[in-house]
């Protein structure tokens, strides 16, 4: 388990870049884990440049779910869900099974503990946190496991 502390969002973008060169081979699932303005979005934003996905890059709050159709490390979809107002019953309407089924797809979840007994035992948890109004910390932990009220 790894923690990394960024002081901007430059440097939270290049650290999800980062991850992604380094890290994402063979993991399909990455949870990111945090509180309101923890740099979870900021952080996919970082993973979806480095994947050359055409933006914008927000949130999917309203819409829960994004796809970006790319075409590198391996990856030809990235789904990015937000999970903040739905939970694991909902995700069925999504097509959840489907993405599931996508070996050439990356799943980014952001609010993960609202869907937890749906995710597999092989999901990368990446928990951010506010460490100052500048300052974002994020921790790895690869083949994580989400509990719902887990913080750390």
């Amino acid at each position: 388990m790894e923690s990394i502390i960024t002081n901007t969002i430059e440097e939270t973008v290049q650290l999800a870049k980062e991850f992604v060169q380094n890290e994402i081979s063979g993991k399909k699932i990455v949870c990111l884990k945090g509180e309101l303005g923890a740099g979870k979005t900021t952080f996919t934003q970082g993973i979806l440049k480095e994947f050359g996905a055409d933006g914008p890059y927000t949130s999917p709050t309203f819409t829960i779910v994004k796809e970006y159709d790319v075409d590198k490390y391996e990856i030809n979809k990235i789904y990015h869900i937000d999970a903040y107002r739905i939970g694991s019953d909902d995700m069925q309407t999504i097509g959840w099974d489907d993405m599931m089924t996508n070996d050439s797809a990356l799943i980014i979840i952001e609010w993960p503990e609202n869907i937890v007994d749906i995710l597999p035992q092989n999901t990368y948890v990446i928990l951010c946190e506010m460490v100052s109004e500048e300052q974002r910390g994020y921790t790895f932990i690869a083949d994580g496991k989400i509990t719902v009220g887990q913080n750390n």
